[in-house]
């Protein structure tokens, strides 16, 4: 009898060997079946309760996987790269999960029947490079000497992004309005600069372009109406101070013998406070912005002497302001002068649906936008907030990296044709593994069919017959008349970088998976309490024991 030996804690969970291998493709192809039918223009949109029973609609597959608590280890793999292209690049994330989870289901054929797992993620290496040396030789690049090209290239980019978002019936309307807020940054095309605002109430064609730093009119006190609210080339500053009485400490304690004491004290208090707004006057600034509270006094003062003021200004709304009109944010009054005061052309305050806004129009430093959105329900709103940000990334991308390719599937066909074509040259095992890869590309046309209720079968099959013509390699399925079409001419454009980070994450994501043969679970342990660092474990502290 051979004595049992115990390496891992009891209770600890481990599996390995092929079934673990297999159980995770399973996790995985679970997770791509939740955003499967979300690609396209035809895709559908997704409803996620959270706990707090909170409602989210959305179509973004970066979205709903953060949504989604995963808790699979090896199905987080596909949140994380959903989430890496969504910060990348801004849009495509459906597309990569699918692609990834697909590359897994291709797998899992070849490893039941006994393939060793390394030697698919070779091929599957060598296949993903030969793919981006093909979108890169076939890419179109975009001459951007020519504003007027430049622009309409542009804007078909972010009809695209747009056509399976919510908003697709505006998005001609949309897709000009990202296009000037993006080309009016500056060259780093930060993109914080662009400031998104929502406003409920309105229709959709309601929502507008400011050129300028746009905020909600803050907290006012009595005397706010008295202020003007229109400024040509007004001084602006910008403050971190608190510009009313401040409440004495709870616990303090002051001992005053006669009146006359307690009155000095009084006095000296407003004296402190009517000296900062004096030197806020002498300044000769004619908008004060401040993130702490601007009390009733204060307001008051500055409607007297025509000034406008907003107190409790969000801090983010604060720091566009100040990157776009100049100045700095000052934390005392005493040094006030021209160097720390921003300016702009114009400064009013508007009605936009129920709110008031205030509008910075003309900022000299820095170019900054805001885009003030308008519609009916909040969820609305907040999934249009979500398609504007990806349209935005997507052109930043392509006026960063000048390479367009077609979408709606023509790409991956081509890619797939291209890597068939390469798989019969090798006369090894590593032809089968090339083939799958390839099978897998065609999963995007093939979804985008399901999605629109078309019979994949037979667009896959006119669109396999096009590729093979030597002129056929932007034909890709056409949503709008259930048949394929040259989608290049058709206008569904997309940034090459796109394609090609969801090629890489993808094929890497499935690697990675496929070079996992074991996991271990450390068991909880079994009082929920941190630890204890003291002589006595987790006890102590008169703990019972």
């Amino acid at each position: 009898m051979q004595p049992q030996i115990i390496l891992l804690k009891e209770g600890t969970d481990s599996s390995q060997g092929k079934p673990q291998l297999i159980s995770n493709i399973n996790a995985c192809a679970a997770v791509v079946d939740a955003i499967r039918t979300t690609l396209g223009p035809r895709g559908m949109d997704k409803l996620i309760v959270d706990a707090k029973g909170q409602a989210t609609i959305s179509n973004d597959g970066a979205t709903i996987l953060k949504q989604l608590d995963i808790v699979h280890p090896a199905a987080k793999t596909l949140v994380d790269i959903a989430k890496s292209q969504d910060a990348e690049v801004g849009d495509g994330t459906t597309t990569v999960v699918l692609l990834a989870g697909q590359f897994l289901h291709e797998c899992k054929r070849l490893i039941e029947e006994g393939v060793h797992p390394h030697n698919i993620i070779r091929s599957f290496r060598k296949a993903t490079r030969l793919a981006i040396e093909k979108i890169n030789e076939i890419s179109v690049k975009i001459n951007k000497d020519d504003p007027k090209e430049l622009r309409s290239i542009l804007e078909k980019c972010a009809g695209t992004s747009m056509n399976s978002k919510l908003i697709h019936q505006q998005k001609d309307f949309f897709a000009k309005m990202v296009v000037d807020a993006v080309t009016s940054l500056d060259e780093l095309l930060p993109l914080d600069m662009i400031g998104i605002k929502k406003v409920p109430g309105g229709s959709l064609e309601e929502s507008l372009l400011i050129d300028g730093v746009a905020f909600k009119k803050t907290f006012s006190y009595a005397g706010f109406e008295m202020q003007p609210k229109n400024y040509n080339n007004p001084k602006i500053a910008m403050l971190n101070i608190e510009l009313e009485l401040k409440a004495e400490r709870d616990n303090a304690e002051i001992r005053v013998n006669n009146v006359e004491e307690y009155q000095k004290i009084v006095d000296t208090e407003w004296n402190i406070l009517y000296e900062k707004l004096d030197l806020i006057h002498k300044s000769g600034a004619k908008v004060v912005l401040s993130k702490l509270p601007i009390g009733d006094v204060a307001t008051q003062y500055f409607a007297d002497r025509d000034m406008f003021c907003a107190g409790r200004v969000v801090e983010e709304d604060l720091k566009r302001t100040m990157k776009a009109c100049g100045g700095a944010i000052m934390s005392t009054a005493h040094d006030l002068n021209d160097s720390v005061l921003g300016t702009c052309e114009t400064f009013e305050e508007t009605q936009i649906g129920a709110d008031r806004y205030n509008l910075f129009r003309g900022c000299p430093q820095t170019k900054t936008c805001t885009i003030v959105l308008r519609g009916g329900a909040e969820q609305f709103l907040e999934e249009t907030e979500r398609s504007l940000h990806d349209a935005i990334m997507i052109v930043r991308r392509a006026l960063r990296h000048d390479a367009v390719v077609a979408g709606g599937g023509a790409v991956e066909l081509e890619i797939s044709k291209h890597l068939r074509e390469y798989s019969r040259s090798i006369a090894s095992k590593e032809q089968l593994f090339m083939a799958a890869f390839a099978k897998a590309l065609e999963v995007i046309p093939r979804q985008l069919c399901d999605n629109a209720g078309f019979d994949s079968t037979t667009i896959l099959n006119k669109l396999r017959a096009r590729h093979a013509e030597p002129d056929g390699k932007w034909y890709g399925v056409n949503i709008l008349g259930e048949d394929i079409t040259d989608n290049f001419t058709a206008c569904v454009w997309e940034p090459a970088l796109v394609k090609i980070n969801a090629l890489t994450a993808a094929s890497e994501a499935a690697c990675l998976i496929l070079s996992v043969d074991e996991t271990i679970k450390s068991p909880r342990s079994s009082h929920d309490g941190p630890p204890g660092g003291g002589p006595m474990g987790g006890r102590g502290r008169g703990r019972p024991m």
